[in-house]
């Protein structure tokens, strides 16, 4: 099994983190930030994972990301398989993702770690 690590952020933060594969959230997903009872909140707080995973495509993109990740770790030279996934301020979707790709990944036996650069930042007021 591979040892996998997932890195969320914003893009409104700073560029992508390395990764051998980034996902963008930014434009296909409903964003929280608009809905004013979420915007202060994070992945930490449920009604934002519930808003984010409840969002269609979401978890198909999970299992794809999952799979594509189990692809990447398969090839001769495999070590870690770095993820990067963003979406404009890195507290919501981008965190919410990671968790439940995660999750998804652990429970097919891989190591997995999960780092949130800008899920703590202040909200990018736009």
């Amino acid at each position: 099994m591979a040892v996998v690590e997932i890195i969320s952020f914003g893009y409104l933060h700073d560029a992508p983190p390395a990764a051998h594969l980034t996902i963008d959230l930014r434009h296909h997903f409903r964003d929280p930030h608009v809905a004013p009872e979420l915007r202060y909140m994070t992945a930490d707080d449920e009604p934002v994972r519930a808003a984010v995973l409840g969002t269609p495509g979401v978890s198909a993109l999970v299992l794809a990301t999952a799979a594509a990740v189990e692809a990447l770790a398969s090839g001769p030279s495999a070590g870690t398989v770095t993820v990067a996934d963003g979406c404009a301020g890195g507290r919501h979707r981008a965190p919410t993702f990671a968790r439940a790709l995660a999750e998804v990944l652990r429970d097919a036996g891989h190591t997995v770690s999960v780092r949130h650069r800008d899920m703590n930042k202040d909200v990018v007021q736009r």
